[in-house]
């Protein structure tokens, strides 16, 4: 399809051009915005007489734009949102959110105004073009952080506060000093362990000898005393003859 620009488009051309453009984009972006009139011979001739005016509107609007320009260029936006640890939001910063900040910050800005390739869906500092005129474009930056006091951090070191759950300890520098230290201690602790080791060993073979001494006196003992003999009991050799006791304590004879 075929359009007169009313304004100049970004790598399409400049007002009073007639461009080629997809059915889709005209009917959906250029019509509706009024950027651009189909290319009939009716609008074509309508443009021409309309083009003196057309022009002083758009160096006016251009003036302005560069006036708000060079008040908004640099403003830094904060936009508070969770995210994990890693950086990463849970949501996402869209061209919407950023218009709004910048609208509560004193300048009048629509979504349509912000371009933004895609969401904004990490923490940190983004660089952010708002167009204020087809021809004037400045810069914000949107500084999405997880409070307030993390997006001062942020504007003061030019990077996102990242979060770790485990913080690695400084390793200290090894120096001459102390690894003569280090190497006198081990060989300390070496000794010491040697000779605790010889002091057990002869322990454990003194408690030996002693048990072993003791054993040898008992077994000695043992043989020179020899075994008792045991006193006769009456009863037992009256059974042995085969005597049973009468009632007065007699032994029966037999017959």
């Amino acid at each position: 399809m075929e359009v007169i620009l009313l304004e100049r488009i970004e790598k399409l051309g400049q007002m009073g051009d007639v461009v080629k453009v997809k059915s889709g984009y005209a009917r959906n972006y250029l019509l509706p915005q009024k950027k651009a009139l189909r290319a009939t011979n009716a609008n074509k001739q309508h443009f021409e007489v309309q083009r003196a005016q057309l022009e002083a509107a758009n160096l006016e609007h251009r003036a302005e734009a560069e006036k708000v320009g060079k008040k908004l260029k640099g403003l830094s936006v904060v936009m508070v949102r969770q995210a994990g640890e890693a950086g990463q939001l849970y949501g996402s910063v869209n061209a919407r959110d950023i218009s709004t900040a910048i609208t509560e910050a004193g300048f009048t800005i629509t979504r349509q105004q912000i371009e933004l390739n895609q969401p904004i869906k990490a923490l940190g500092l983004h660089p952010v073009r708002v167009l204020l005129h087809p021809e004037i474009g400045v810069e914000v930056i949107a500084n999405v952080a997880r409070s307030q006091d993390e997006a001062k951090v942020q504007a003061k070191t030019g990077k996102a506060v990242i979060r770790t759950e485990e913080q690695e300890a400084p390793v200290p520098e090894a120096t001459p000093e102390a690894g003569a230290k280090t190497g006198a201690k081990k060989a300390t602790d070496s000794k010491k362990g040697a000779k605790a080791a010889d002091d057990q060993d002869q322990t454990t073979m003194a408690a030996e000898d002693a048990a072993n001494e003791a054993v040898s006196k008992q077994a000695e003992k043992i043989f020179e005393e020899g075994a008792a003999p045991e006193p006769e009991n009456k009863e037992t050799a009256a059974d042995a003859d085969g005597e049973a006791p009468d009632e007065n304590g007699e032994a029966e004879k037999k017959s």
